[in-house]
């Protein structure tokens, strides 16, 4: 199984449907992503927003913006100044400039870990369910740092990806237990709070913070659930490669963690951890 499943995911990062980079994916279908996270992402989002409660016309950089599901409420919620967001995807990128509530940010396509703005450029700095996909935490903390001026917030949200907190979990965990392995992010364990309070630490930063957010989400049926799910692009491959009999026992373990309620909907929960900490003055 695990030869064929490495096949195919071979073949689909050829045809360019999903790109595999040093065992990570990388998201390049922004309306893909859009259905399958937007709105585990401004649930998640909302919620942190209203823990930060920041104070209007700020300067905001946004890392690992993505298709701009989280900029979109920065820009709709808290009055911001300015709104620079950055993503190493083109693809994002471009669904992040289409929508409409967005308009009033501008989006470029860079790297976390070596910022194209010069020292102390922004009031604030966010990622939005971000740094696990950072290779090296601690270097793209230091960068939201350095660009963010003396008394500015820093900041982060992300699923606990080890503590069982990702959207996706309900598949995932019964995957490992069929002997699959699910491509994992490069930096899972920077989600853990823990984690979280040592970077910030680490990195000089002032007042900190942390607080857990969790959030709730109903699909209509499992079908509509399942379907949306496989469009995320760590699980999409794999699940194609499988053979269709392991596809229906994996769906059948799925069904059964997450049974439907009288209507036959499907309401299960998801965890973020999340820190923010203040620049020394």
């Amino acid at each position: 199984m695990f030869d064929r499943i490495a096949s195919h995911l071979e073949t689909l990062a050829q045809t360019g449907e999903v790109r595999v980079v040093e065992h990570q994916i990388r998201y390049d279908d922004g309306a893909g992503y859009e259905r399958y996270m937007g709105s585990w992402s401004r649930l998640a989002g909302e919620v942190f927003l209203d823990w930060l409660a920041p104070r209007p016309g700020l300067r905001w950089i946004d890392i690992g913006c993505g298709n701009g599901a989280f900029t979109e409420l920065l820009v709709e919620r808290c009055a911001p100044a300015e709104v620079q967001g950055i993503d190493p995807s083109e693809a994002q990128l471009a669904f992040a400039r289409a929508r409409p509530a967005a308009r009033g940010a501008a989006f470029h396509q860079g790297d976390a870990t070596a910022l194209a703005f010069p020292q102390d450029r922004f009031d604030a700095a966010v990622m939005a369910l971000v740094i696990f996909f950072v290779p090296d935490p601690a270097r793209g903390l230091a960068e939201m740092v350095r660009v963010v001026c003396p008394g500015g917030t820093v900041t982060t949200y992300a699923w606990d990806m080890l503590g069982g907190g990702f959207p996706l979990e309900p598949i995932r965990a019964e995957m490992r237990t069929m002997g699959l392995h699910p491509v994992q992010p490069p930096s899972p364990g920077a989600s853990r709070m823990d984690a979280l309070q040592s970077l910030w630490t680490e990195a000089g930063l002032e007042a900190i913070e942390t607080r857990e957010i969790t959030v709730q989400r109903t699909f209509a049926d499992f079908d509509e659930f399942w379907t949306t799910c496989l469009l995320a692009a760590s699980l999409r491959p794999m699940v194609a490669a499988m053979a269709s009999s392991d596809v229906e026992r994996l769906k059948a373990r799925v069904r059964e963690r997450l049974p439907a309620d009288a209507a036959g909907r499907i309401t299960y929960s998801a965890r973020a951890n999340a820190a923010k900490g203040r620049v020394p003055a």
